[in-house]
Order: structure tokens, then sequence, then C-alpha cells
């Protein structure tokens, strides 16, 4: 079936024609003049025959800034008094090296002899767990600490913990 155009479609058809030309002619597009230079252009001719300097933000020295300086300390085959003797002794010549973050490997605590033993407590014979908590019972370390989290994987994950510095520059006892 095909349909026909009529004179109604025809002449609505040539009054939309009319009225796009008649549309064009009142706003026509503004074409840029050829004698008249782009701004931006000329802003840029202008940035790069400057000769000043121009600083560089990312390089600027910032004297709030503490940078990150990370020590580790591996307490593997240790024994509980040996670990924290030794975590204790690290702290202390850390805060005074003025490191910002310690990461302490513990172990998993997977081949501790200690599960063995049915008079000691598994858990807290273990030093994944039986680390923090004396560093945290310990109020002559407390002080030097702002806080202790668990490691990320690369950092050894669940056998691992962060232990986060004050600054001693800043530090008040």
């Amino acid at each position: 079936m095909i349909k026909k155009i009529t004179d109604k479609d025809k002449e609505d058809w040539e009054n939309f024609l009319n009225n796009k030309k008649k549309n064009l002619n009142k706003n026509p597009i503004k074409k840029k003049d050829i004698n008249s230079p782009d701004k931006n252009k000329q802003d840029w001719e202008n940035f790069l025959n400057n000769k000043e300097k121009i600083r560089n933000k990312d390089f600027i020295h910032k004297k709030n800034i503490r940078y990150e300086k990370i020590n580790k300390i591996d307490l593997h085959g240790y024994t509980i008094e040996e670990a924290n003797k030794a975590i204790e002794q690290f702290i202390q010549k850390c805060f005074e090296e003025n490191v910002t973050k310690i990461i302490v490997i513990t172990g998993k605590g997977l081949r501790s002899k200690n599960v063995e033993n049915p008079y000691l407590s598994k858990d807290l014979s273990i030093l994944k767990y039986s680390v923090p908590e004396f560093i945290e019972k310990n109020k002559s370390l407390t002080q030097f600490i702002i806080e202790t989290t668990d490691a990320k994987i690369e950092d050894g994950g669940s056998g691992a913990f962060y232990i986060y510095l004050k600054n001693k520059n800043k530090f008040k006892e």
C-alpha cells in the first residue's frame, strides 16, 4: 500500500523549509575574523615567550610533613620472654631514631611447640597474641605509640602488625 502525499503535507513541508531558511538568515554563524588572532592562541604564545620560571608546586619543601621512616623486626623463633624484651628495646630505639612505623613480624603460630603443652594457654603462648598484649599493658611503651593495627598482606598479613610511633620532637611526657 503506497500512501500519496496530500496537498496539506506539501504545504507544511514548504512552510518548514521557508522557516528554516529565515532562521538561518536571522542567526548567521559568526565567522572568525582572519585579521584578529584567537585570544587563546595569543595567550599561549605569550606564555611560551615569557622567560619567568614557574615554580613547581609538587616540589615545595614543607616543614610540617613527617616523612615515613619504617623499621622492621622479625620475632620468629623467640620465646615469649625474649620477644617481649626485644620488642621493648626495639620500640624505644625506633622512637629515639624518629621512626614513624614499625612492622612487627610474629608469625601465625602454626608451628608453635606450645600447642602440645596442656599447661599453657594456646592463644597466650603464641607471639601473635602475647606481644601485642605485652605492648598494650606496658605503660612505658604506650606513651610512644599512636596506634597498633593489623598488617597488610604484603607485610605479613595475620602474622604481623604495625606500630605507629609518635614524633619524638613533639613528644611531651
